[in-house]
């Protein structure tokens, strides 16, 4: 599998992608200032971290999805005029109306990671091919990684190889983690960074200060056993199965 084209490569949160632009744009003209309800952002969000184009970076805050909308509606002061203008009948009842999660658009559809039989790294799903029932009677999926072409398709085992999509964490969820909690950890190399289950094995608290979390942990990467120190910009929380 060629790394060069992996998804979960870190880099430095500089605001919003392309891709969650376009989509609080589209919201935008359609709901108009209901995308302000706390509820609305907390769900946009949520889906923000759980999308592919946020994966590797820094975790999406609320308050900084209705930041965007409050700016964005200042400079389109004329907004508000043109829905009531293109849907008058429907405009009021729509913006008493908190939108709902699953009412977002396109925003959960890559919600899972996959684990590849070729080196044991997980990678984020674009889509799910088709399936089938092995001899042994378990169900497998045909898997398509986000950011490869089909030659790297993969038949995977959806009971021990396919699971909802680890999340970064947070720097306020530091104090939650323990020893011996499993999490999901971003192993850097030289020419590629993949991420591993692992372990936390110890953990040495540190203050925080401006930068965040200071915190050491020592973990154990399950693949291959070996121990490594890093800090929790590096380590996703594993959803619970």
């Amino acid at each position: 599998m060629d790394h060069g084209l992996r998804p979960r490569q870190r880099e430095f949160f500089i605001g919003f992608t392309k891709g969650e632009i376009e989509r609080m744009e589209k919201l935008l003209r359609q709901s108009g200032e209901a995308v302000l309800a706390r509820e609305f952002c907390q769900n946009m969000a949520k889906s923000f971290n759980r999308s592919a184009g946020r994966a590797g970076k820094p975790i999406v805050k609320w308050i900084q999805v209705q930041n965007w909308f409050q700016e964005r509606m200042q400079e389109l002061p004329n907004l508000s005029r043109d829905l009531q203008g293109v849907c008058p009948s429907t405009k009021a009842s729509e913006s008493k109306e908190i939108p709902k999660e699953e009412k977002i658009p396109e925003l959960s559809e890559l919600e899972f990671e996959a684990r590849s039989s070729k080196d044991g790294a997980w990678y984020d799903v674009d889509s799910f091919l088709g399936h089938r029932v092995v001899s042994v009677g378990e169900t497998e999926v045909r898997v398509r990684f986000v950011g490869f072409g089909g030659e790297e398709d993969e038949w995977v085992n959806v009971k021990k190889a396919v699971r909802e999509r680890s999340v970064p964490l947070e720097n306020s969820e530091c104090s939650s983690l323990k020893v011996g909690d499993h999490v999901l950890c971003l192993l850097e190399k030289r020419d590629q960074a993949i991420y591993y289950d692992a372990h936390i094995i110890e953990i040495h608290r540190r203050m925080h200060d401006i930068r965040g979390c200071r915190c050491l942990f020592f973990i154990r990467y399950n693949h291959d056993n070996s121990e490594e120190k890093v800090r929790l910009r590096r380590l996703c929380r594993r959803p619970i199965r």
